[in-house]
């Protein structure tokens, strides 16, 4: 029976039916697996927000695109991706950590929907930990990307 309030226990059913704890210590195994998806979570995003750092970069390196005066002529589609243009390997190794990261905080947050306090307790700290590590210096890191050169 699946639980809908918090409970205090050691007997998890997490994410998969064969992921169950029936010890304490299968139980520990578990929140230290939970503990460390979640700094990995930490982790990937701080990599993420590099590789768009890293694409922005890239982009500032080539002329922009010849502005258009009339909506009629922009795409409503872009063509397959080109290096040098607006798509480039930069951005889509951003794409990939980004697909990655989103599937690991989804699974996180499916196992807090398990409902044990210290599943909950586990990730939340594990979350906090990992900003703490690897995403307390985000603020510092600007991206500004300036195509015209007006003055």
């Amino acid at each position: 029976m699946m639980h809908m309030t918090f409970y205090w226990g050691k007997k998890v059913t997490l994410l998969f039916d064969f992921w169950r704890t029936d010890s304490w210590t299968s139980y520990a195994v578990t929140l230290l697996a939970c503990f460390i998806f979640a700094l990995f979570y930490q982790y990937m995003e701080d990599r993420r927000q590099r590789f768009r750092i890293i694409s922005a970069n890239f982009r500032r390196n080539y002329p922009p695109p010849p502005p258009s005066s009339a909506a009629v002529n922009t795409p409503l589609l872009y063509t397959f991706p080109t290096v040098g243009g607006k798509w480039n390997s930069a951005r889509f190794a951003t794409a990939i950590v980004f697909g990655i990261n989103s599937a690991i905080g989804y699974m996180l947050m499916l196992a807090v929907m398990s409902f044990n306090g210290g599943v909950f307790m586990a990730i939340v700290l594990g979350l906090a930990i990992g900003y703490l590590l690897f995403r307390i210096g985000d603020e510092d890191d600007v991206s500004v990307d300036n195509p015209c050169a007006c003055a």
